[in-house]
C-alpha cells in the first residue's frame, strides 16, 4: 500500500479514450463517478494513435471538436490536446509521467477506465507503474466481471483495492476503485454503424456533436 503522507488537495481525474465519437456511454458514468468519489475535475485526453485498438475515423482534429463541443457548459469537464500532438502511441504510463512532472508528485490524481480496460490491463505498457503515479478508478461495464485472469493478477487488484472513496483524496496515488456507475449499452462502434446506416443518434451523443458529425460528414 501507499506511505506517502496525507494529501489536503482536491482529487482530480484523467479520462482517456480514442472518442470517435465521444458520446453519453462516456459522459455520464464519468458524472455519476465524479459524485460518487468527490471528483473536482475530470480532464478527457483524446488519444492520437490507441496502441491496442483500431485506428479511428475521425481525424485527431475532429474528434478533439466533438470533445470540445460535448463539454461546453459543464464544469466538471475540461480536455487536454497533448496526446493528440504524438507521432507515436499514446502510452497512459507516459502521459501520467508529464502530468507529474508539471503537478509534482503530491495532489491526489486519478486515471480512470472501464471494468474492459482493467481485464486487460496487464497488456499495457509498463502497467505494474501506473499505481506509482496514480489511483485508478474502474466504470462498470455491462457484460464484464470484476475478477482478473490470474490468482496473481487478483491479488494486486485486492492489495491494492479500496472501498471508502474518501481515501482516493487521503493518497496521492495506489489505490484501485471499483465504482458502482450506470452501465450503458452505448459504444461508438454503434454510433458509427448507424451513421454508416443513415439511422438517428441523438439518444447516444450530445446534440451538438451529432450536429457536428452531421456538418462534417462523418462516419458515413
Amino acid at each position: 500500500m501507499v506511505n506517502n503522507p496525507p494529501s489536503t488537495s482536491a482529487l482530480q481525474a484523467l479520462f482517456g479514450g480514442t472518442f470517435d465519437p465521444i458520446h453519453y456511454g462516456h459522459l455520464r458514468p464519468v458524472e455519476a463517478l465524479a459524485a460518487e468519489v468527490g471528483l473536482d475535475r475530470v480532464t478527457l485526453l483524446p488519444n492520437h494513435v490507441p496502441p491496442h485498438r483500431r485506428q479511428p475515423e475521425a481525424n485527431p482534429q475532429q474528434r478533439l471538436k466533438m470533445v470540445e463541443l460535448a463539454i461546453t457548459g459543464n464544469p466538471l469537464f475540461t480536455v487536454d490536446d497533448r496526446e493528440l500532438h504524438r507521432t507515436t502511441p499514446s502510452y497512459t504510463i507516459e502521459t501520467l509521467e508529464a502530468v507529474r512532472e508539471e503537478r509534482d508528485m503530491m495532489p491526489p490524481l486519478a486515471f480512470i477506465i472501464g471494468q474492459d480496460s482493467l481485464l486487460t490491463l496487464h497488456k499495457w505498457h509498463r502497467w505494474q507503474s501506473l499505481l506509482d503515479l496514480c489511483h485508478l478508478l474502474i466504470l462498470a461495464r455491462p457484460g464484464y466481471h470484476d475478477r482478473l485472469d490470474t490468482p496473481e493478477l487478483q491479488q494486486w487488484l485486492e492489495r491494492h483495492r479500496v472501498t471508502d472513496a474518501m481515501l482516493l483524496s487521503q493518497q496521492p496515488h495506489g489505490y484501485i476503485y471499483l465504482a458502482d456507475t450506470p452501465e450503458l449499452e452505448i459504444s461508438a462502434t454503434e454510433i458509427r454503424q448507424r451513421r454508416h446506416q443513415g439511422l438517428n443518434c441523438d439518444d447516444l451523443l450530445p446534440r451538438s456533436v451529432q450536429c457536428y458529425i452531421e456538418l462534417q460528414g462523418l462516419y458515413r
